[in-house]
């Protein structure tokens, strides 16, 4: 494996993270020699990280995962700080997303969606195809019944998807991703969250300057104040940060 499709880990709280340097650098990683990665993509933010350890299941979910990644300024912090040589930017999953699709409309690599409001779906499929001219071979929105999971399995298996991105939220998107795979082992999986809504317009993404200077967490709080509770646990990693527990 060459420099550029190799890449450090980094061990937080017993997690090993993908250090990556930055988009370009994880695109040639997941790209190894031209060829796609199998495998499931999980970001881990500041909230992940303590959904891991206050949840088994999610905990083992995200362990299993071949492909954890910094997506939160915060956990690019804590690596920085435990490892001072770390060589470590933020890839924001839902720019990740971006240039996934971007790199998979170049290569006709095909592309299965999962998850979102049917509308909304819609419209992220006219757009991808629009804009890059991604190979979609296969759809589903997120609101299927339990007993239809095995068949959209095994859609997902004969539409010989490479890349499957799955728009549930946590732990619901693992979980299915981890199913999923047992049917059709030979893809990329990525969980994505609320991505498509933000690629579609639906939800507004802090400013490019907010990002930049590590404030994302805050342009949420003030557009939408009910996300205060879920910010005050965060003061719990906050915690582990500054005392050296990572």
């Amino acid at each position: 494996m060459s420099e550029t499709t190799s890449a450090p880990v980094y061990a937080l709280r017993g997690l090993k993270l993908i250090g990556w340097r930055d988009m370009q650098h994880a695109l040639d990683y997941l790209w190894d020699g031209g060829s796609m990665k199998s495998g499931t993509l999980v970001a881990i933010n500041a909230e992940k990280m303590l959904a891991v350890e206050n949840n088994a299941e999610v905990r083992s979910l995200i362990e299993a995962a071949e492909f954890k990644y910094a997506d939160g300024i915060s956990v690019v912090r804590s690596i920085r700080k435990k490892y001072p040589q770390a060589q470590v930017s933020r890839v924001a999953g839902a720019d990740l997303w971006e240039a996934l699709m971007e790199r998979a409309g170049q290569d006709g690599t095909p592309v299965f969606l999962i998850g979102g409001k049917p509308e909304v779906l819609t419209q992220t499929e006219q757009k991808l195809r629009a804009q890059w001219n991604v190979n979609l071979v296969g759809s589903q929105d997120g609101y299927f019944r339990p007993e239809d999971r095995q068949a959209l399995f095994e859609r997902v298996r004969a539409s010989g998807a490479k890349i499957v991105t799955v728009a549930m939220g946590s732990p619901r998107q693992e979980i299915l991703m981890r199913d999923c795979r047992q049917v059709c082992p030979d893809a990329l999986y990525m969980g994505v969250g609320g991505t498509y809504d933000v690629f579609t317009g639906h939800v507004k993404r802090a400013p490019k300057v907010w990002q930049n200077l590590g404030l994302e967490w805050l342009y949420r709080l003030l557009s939408q104040p009910s996300r205060i509770t879920r910010q005050i646990k965060l003061l719990r990693y906050l915690g582990w940060h500054y005392t050296g527990r990572l």
